[in-house]
Order: structure tokens, then sequence, then C-alpha cells
């Protein structure tokens, strides 16, 4: 049996964890033969695969980004292409497909699935916002990296009596600027699924300086929104998949903080640091088991699912009930971190 395995979308740190998972125990146990897909769903599109064995894949445990490569690429826009790849898989003898991704990518194979390409998705993005599971890998990764941030920040801000904001990711969610902000100590933490008032913001930074606490950080995700006002985007171009991009939050919050209660303000955009570089330990353990978990479905033959974990417990869920929804920020979780602002 040959199985392949992709990994499409933006980048996460886990990805190698996922692809080695597969790999061992698809080769070990199953005698299974693992082909690489190169740069996600374009990779089928193309034909661009490579042979993964056990020499292959040895040491990128803890490696950041992907070994196939990844891109955004959409067969079903500008053109329907979705029977080019059906022709693929077949031509290539391909048996079941891994796909390791996103919203997006894991739309694309939900698609496929109704098609009749046999996949399995893992579910990979560092945004935390996939329904069915509890955690994506590359979340945790995300979330210890901002935290660091902040805690740098902390002090470069006390020492000249500044207020620092962080602009991290979060589309359309604002788990990463949530629970960094409450591990990071963040004065403010503003996020897409509560709009922000930016007297409310000027508030919590005058608060503090009448406590003799001059200093402020305040942690923004991207897709953060002033109340009564749209998304600041930093382009309004769009990808494969109709997505604009965000961008700039944070300095228009400086600004106004600048403009309003004359404090003087800078902005740290972490950016692609985000989802650069080794993964956590705890995203090496997510990442693993899922792998394990879907090789295990694809020898079970158990197709258009997705692995993810619930409480402690690997679960499969069907791609049906994941694409088109959104796990957003819980706001009785958001009420708690805001007890610890100003």
């Amino acid at each position: 049996m040959k199985v392949g395995i992709l990994s499409g979308g933006g980048d996460a740190p886990g990805i190698n964890a996922v692809i080695r998972a597969v790999v061992k125990k698809g080769v070990q146990t199953y005698d299974y033969e693992i082909v690489g897909i190169k740069n996600g769903w374009r990779g089928l599109l193309e034909a661009d695969f490579i042979v993964l064995d056990l020499d292959e894949t040895s040491g990128i445990l803890p490696r950041g980004g992907s070994i196939l490569g990844t891109s955004r690429t959409n067969p079903f826009k500008p053109k329907n292409k979705a029977q080019q790849i059906m022709r693929n898989v077949e031509d290539s003898d391909l048996s079941a497909v891994v796909a390791i991704g996103g919203e997006d990518t894991l739309g694309v194979a939900f698609k496929l699935s109704k098609l009749g390409l046999p996949v399995v998705g893992v579910p990979k993005t560092i945004d935390n916002d996939l329904c069915g599971t509890d955690y994506t890998f590359g979340f945790n990764t995300a979330v210890s990296i901002a935290t660091e941030t902040l805690d740098r920040l902390h002090t470069t801000a006390e020492s000249h009596q500044r207020v620092i904001i962080l602009e991290v990711m979060g589309r359309y969610t604002g788990w990463i600027a949530l629970e960094a902000g409450l591990a990071g100590g963040a004065d403010a933490i503003l996020i897409p699924e509560k709009p922000f008032d930016i007297d409310e913001i000027c508030n919590v930074v005058k608060h503090r300086q009448s406590r003799g606490k001059d200093f402020s950080v305040v942690v923004v995700a991207e897709g953060a929104k002033p109340k009564e006002g749209k998304e600041i985007l930093y382009s309004k171009g769009r990808d494969a998949f109709g997505h604009v991009r965000f961008g700039g939050v944070g300095y228009y919050i400086g600004r106004e903080i600048e403009r309003r209660i004359n404090t003087e303000t800078r902005v740290a955009v972490l950016g692609h640091l985000q989802r650069g570089g080794s993964p956590t330990a705890f995203d090496r353990i997510l990442a693993t088991r899922y792998g394990i978990a879907a090789i295990d479905l694809v020898h079970q033959g158990e197709y258009g699912c997705m692995v993810g974990i619930q409480g402690n417990k690997i679960v499969s869920i069907p791609l049906k009930d994941v694409v088109g929804k959104r796990k957003t920020v819980d706001l009785e979780f958001y009420e708690l971190a805001s007890i610890f602002f100003g």
C-alpha cells in the first residue's frame, strides 16, 4: 500500500514530527510505502513526489518548517483542477493521502474526499481555531514564543517608562493573544472576538500611571478591530482562499495612545517568528500522537476525517464537522484574563 503525505498552508512547528511518525509506524508496523507530496496540494497537481523512508526522516523531530515544503494552493480556484488531482492519485497508485493543514487545507481535503479521495486530516495551525480538537499543534510553540517576548518587553518598557504594544498573529481568533497575554502579564489584551475601545485602553494606561506604574504592555491579535470600525489591513490583496492580509493594528493603537494621552509608545510585531524554529516538547509529542493516529486511521480505512485531541484522548472527527466552522475564544476565559488588566 502506498500512502502520500502533504503539508499545506502556513508552516507550523511540529509538521516534521507528524511526518516522522507517519513514516515510522507506516513503514515498520504496516509495511507501507510512504511518499512525500511536495508543497501541499500543488504537489498533487504536479505529481511532485519524493520517497520517505526511515533514513529520510531520521533527525527531523526537532526541526521547524516542513521537509516537504508548503503552499496555499487551492485546486478549486481559479480553475477547478480537482480531476487532475484525482488522475494523479490514480496514476501514482496512491491508496490514501494524509493532509496536514488548517481550515483551508482541510477544506480542500473535504471536497476531494467527496470526489472519492481517501484522505485523513491532521490539524495544523498556530491559531488553534479548528473545531473538534482542543489543540492544534504549533499553537503551544507560538504561545511560548509570544510569552517570552512579553517577558522581554516588560523589562524595556519599565526601563524607559513607555507603553509597548505587541502585535501577534490571529486573523479571526485571539487564542495566541489571550494565552500569551495571560501568561506574560499583559496589562491589556485585545482579540478579534471583542472589538476594542481605544479610550478604554487609554484609561488602563492612565490608571496604571495613577498607581505609580509608568509603563504598560499591551498585546493585540492582528485581526482585532476597533468598535464601530473595520479590521486594519496590511494589504487588500487576497490569497488563493480569499484571505486578506492583516497587519498594522498595533501601530494604529500606538499612534492613538500617543495622540490622546501624550504617552510615549513603541510597537513590536512578532510576525513569522511565532511559527518558525523548533517546536516545544508539548507540540513534538502532540504532533507525534497525531501522526500515529493518522496512519492508524488509514490502516483501518477510516477516511474523510481528522484526528484531534479532546482532554488527553486522541479522537477522530468527520471533516464535515470541522470545515466551514471556527473555534473562537470563550469570552468567559477572556473575562478571567481581564481581572489583571490595568
